[in-house]
């Protein structure tokens, strides 16, 4: 089966790939990043990873106007898909609240024997997608066929009959959200890789049809056009100042936004918490002075804010999975 995409118009795959139609278990990833410039792009980044029977795109698009994406699927698939929609925080205040109505994120799960499309992208909106694309063996070899979590899903695959898990797409939550960072974000390599996006994909999977057999919609926090650029207000004072960086108070001040709102939105515009993203840029800058600046792991500790090595040692571990001593051996296999 193959399922391919480009914008109308243009010369470059976003992605073109042949999937196998057979789970074959131990495949080794193969990974590649795409990066396309054109006129009507203001931004598109491809992250693609694929292994037997699964491929899967993490996508940011920006676009200066109005332009459409083609998509073909042919064969059978099923397509677990997430998509994010926001206002682009570099457009006028104007823009901002004509687009503030298209903010917002959903996700399904869909059977597809074969699919052509053409799908319109608007000017002064951000969009991220993820997608999962898996071979009806792969995607029964994490959710066995006979299970009643999916009874009527299957009897439409059975049937060849295109199908949405849910009629109407429902909002991604914060735990859907978790999941599809660690995937993206990973930075294990080859088996280890392979391994803990597997796990992911499972995860993500039932958490979908957790949320779906419940009937129940998530509350959906709308961030006020207004308040968009107080959250990349918030994002560059933590860009600058991670090493010591503000607490909530001190930035709820600094933005002008109170603790919960600012607590609240950036997690929903970013996907992680305020937190989260301080330690994520704590730990990529320990790891780049380890291995380009070949700083001991004393000196690192204090260059990226924590007091004692032994604290840097611990937050290391927990965010990549080994020490920092381990690093340059994890890179090299």
């Amino acid at each position: 089966m193959k399922i391919k995409s480009k914008i109308e118009g243009s010369e470059d795959w976003l992605f073109i790939e042949e999937i196998p139609e057979t789970y074959v278990a131990n495949t080794p990833l193969s990974e590649k990043n795409i990066n396309i410039k054109m006129p009507s792009v203001n931004k598109l980044v491809n992250y693609q990873l694929s292994s037997g029977g699964l491929f899967l795109v993490h996508s940011t698009m920006q676009f200066n106007e109005n332009v459409k994406v083609l998509s073909e699927v042919e064969g059978e698939t099923i397509t677990s898909q997430f998509i994010f929609y926001g206002a682009n925080p570099a457009a006028g205040e104007k823009d901002a609240a004509k687009n503030s109505r298209r903010m917002g994120s959903r996700h399904n799960i869909r059977y597809i024997p074969s699919l052509k499309g053409k799908y319109p992208m608007v000017p002064g909106v951000e969009y991220k997608y993820f997608l999962l694309v898996l071979s009806k063996a792969y995607y029964f070899h994490l959710i066995d066929q006979h299970s009643l979590l999916h009874t009527d899903f299957v009897k439409e695959i059975l049937k060849g009959k295109y199908t949405s898990f849910v009629a109407k797409d429902l909002s991604v939550t914060p735990e859907m959200r978790r999941v599809i960072n660690d995937i993206c974000e990973c930075k294990r390599s080859g088996d280890l890789k392979r391994m803990h996006t597997e796990s992911k994909i499972l995860e993500l999977l039932m958490l979908q049809l957790e949320q779906m057999q419940s009937g129940m919609e998530v509350e959906r926090y709308q961030i006020k056009p207004d308040d968009l650029k107080k959250i990349e207000h918030a994002r560059e004072v933590l860009d600058t100042g991670y090493r010591c960086p503000p607490t909530i108070i001190e930035l709820s001040k600094i933005t002008t936004l109170n603790e919960f709102k600012l607590k609240r939105a950036f997690k929903e515009y970013f996907g992680i918490t305020i937190y989260g993203y301080v330690t994520r840029l704590r730990m990529e800058e320990a790891k780049r002075l380890i291995l380009e600046e070949k700083m001991s792991i004393g000196q690192v500790a204090t260059a990226v804010g924590f007091n004692h090595q032994s604290h840097l040692t611990d937050a290391f571990k927990r965010y990549f999975g080994i020490l920092p001593s381990e690093v340059n051996v994890g890179v090299e296999s």
